[in-house]
């Protein structure tokens, strides 16, 4: 039992919560951004999503491969300190969210290369249509 929680652990998804460091790591290693922006205790497609797609060892193994990780949290029953909070609120604001969960790809200097949502059909699916977004063009 041990092996396993290890192996799991092994392919957690490395979800930075900080703009200017994925920002920073999306330099470093050539990437674009995947942002989820999210209310993770209360927005019930926001929990499908991440245990339908975020939570799997697929997209964990797609997503290193492919983008930076940032999730941006709206949460209501846990509380985020004020700077996290003011942060968010901007990040919400410069993208245009209107409604959770909405995931955005876009580069590192800020520019936007595409939107979603949540979608049915699985890690599989999800992943196999990221990568469509990603591939329209050059990042």
């Amino acid at each position: 039992m041990l092996t396993l929680m290890c192996a799991n652990f092994l392919h957690a998804a490395d979800w930075l919560t900080n703009y200017d460091q994925a920002v920073r790591k999306a330099v470093a290693e050539n990437k674009p951004i995947l942002a989820d922006f999210t209310g993770s205790d209360w927005c019930g497609w926001c929990m499908r999503l991440d245990k339908e797609v975020f939570s799997q060892p697929q997209f964990d193994a797609w997503a290193s491969a492919n983008v930076v990780l940032l999730k941006i949290d709206f949460p209501r029953q846990t509380p985020l300190d004020v700077a996290t909070q003011r942060a968010n609120d901007a990040l919400a604001q410069r993208f245009k969210i209107q409604g959770f969960p909405t995931v955005v790809i876009f580069n590192p200097d800020g520019s936007q290369k595409a939107r979603t949502g949540y979608r049915e059909g699985g890690v599989t699916a999800y992943v196999q249509y990221l990568n469509g977004l990603l591939n329209r063009g050059a990042i």
